[in-house]
């Protein structure tokens, strides 16, 4: 049995010249033997940068998702300080 395939990365021209090669017709199944890519890699290429003109997952999203995000990411960082601040809190205490 085969291991994980190495992560690879890919220029963001290399990916656009996949999804061009496709929309000039030539079949994904094709583009993916060639090249060695996963179906579901070129699948999420093709998506994006026909939705958007862009492959990153960041530049696809909508207000809400990126607002959603950041929300998350306040929520999460307050619960820390919150969490920082009752323990300061029950040091305190015991010291008096």
């Amino acid at each position: 049995m085969e291991g994980r395939r190495k992560k690879r990365e890919f220029s963001e021209e290399f990916k656009r010249q996949m999804v061009d090669l496709y929309n000039a017709g030539k079949p994904g199944a094709e583009i993916c033997k060639e090249y060695d890519l996963t179906p579901s890699a070129f699948r999420n290429w093709h998506r994006r940068i026909n939705a958007s003109g862009s492959s990153k997952i960041a530049d696809n999203r909508s207000k809400e998702e990126t607002e959603l995000l950041n929300l998350r990411k306040e929520v999460k960082q307050l619960r820390m300080e919150n969490d920082i601040l009752k323990q300061a809190a029950l040091i305190f205490a015991r010291r008096s």
